[in-house]
């Protein structure tokens, strides 16, 4: 699991910054400052667990603790639903996505889980690894 963590914080990461420049040279001009600022949020929250996993990851290498797979399970889970659905909601109307409303839930669900994820984070410190 550890192993997948890194590959996927990887390529999470990657993704982040080809974003990030995406939303700041060329959605700059086609977004208003709301949805520009919506999309930016959704990289930033991107990055910031991004990084988590690699902490996870590496923290797994020491411990055997299953709150550790736990956290990174859910923060991959949070970046996918929270920052994907932030990145289309923000670009619905580049993107030709008439019937987005739905996504309006799939976000809190997401920082749900990124929630998720620190606490089982704090939860993995707590309990005694064997």
């Amino acid at each position: 699991m550890q192993r997948t963590f890194f590959s996927t914080a990887s390529i999470l990461g990657a993704i982040a910054v080809m974003l990030g420049a995406f939303g700041a040279h060329i959605l700059k001009e086609k977004l208003s400052p709301e949805l520009l600022s919506t999309f930016e949020t959704g990289v930033r929250y991107q990055f910031y667990h991004v990084i988590a996993l690699f902490i996870a990851g590496i923290v797994m290498k020491e411990s055997k603790n299953k709150f550790l797979q736990y956290a990174g399970i859910s923060f991959i889970i949070g970046i996918l639903f929270f920052s994907g659905s932030l990145y289309l909601i923000s670009t619905h109307e580049i993107i030709g996505l008439t019937n987005y409303k739905w996504l309006g839930p799939v976000t809190p669900i997401g920082g749900l889980f990124l929630i998720a994820g620190w606490i089982c984070m704090f939860s993995a410190v707590l309990k005694k690894t064997e």
